[in-house]
């Protein structure tokens, strides 16, 4: 299966775009999705979303005229809520991928007090429920067909 590869153009917008959605904060200390390591995190995150990224990345071009990176900035916030309004799937993964590579980034990590690191060998404390809320998926007739 052939995966798309982004443009110059489109990695220049997608950087952009990243920035938008999760911008720097200097209050909280924590980097932008546009910033170096972010970034790069985002290109080699894309696997199975990347032809909804190259997807959405076509309809924030078709959107801007052209090349998202060449809107002047007091617009880009114009685009950048008509695609947040029209994106749909491909967009939601594009966004999908941002967040997941923005929160493991160990400088947002620290900033939200969290150790950055994997959960295990360590693992993480997990408080227990009440597991009589499953009784009653317990008490129901299978849903399946048992192989003989």
């Amino acid at each position: 299966m052939h995966r798309p590869e982004l443009t110059p153009e489109q990695i220049s917008d997608l950087r952009l775009l990243a920035g938008t959605i999760i911008p720097e904060s200097t209050s909280y200390g924590v980097p932008g999705a546009d910033d170096e390591l972010i970034f790069n995190d985002i290109l080699r995150s894309m696997d199975r979303d990347r032809e909804d990224v190259c997807r959405a990345l076509a309809h924030l071009a078709e959107l801007s005229g052209g090349a998202f990176a060449e809107v002047a900035p007091e617009r880009r916030d114009q685009v950048a809520s008509a695609l947040r309004e029209t994106g749909g799937a491909p967009l939601a993964a594009l966004v999908r991928v941002v967040l997941f590579c923005y929160y493991r980034d160990d400088r947002v990590m620290r900033s939200l007090g969290l150790d950055p690191r994997p959960p295990f060998p360590q693992g993480h404390v997990v408080e227990q429920g009440d597991w009589s809320l499953l009784d009653p998926v317990r008490l129901r007739a299978p849903m399946y067909r048992r192989v003989e």
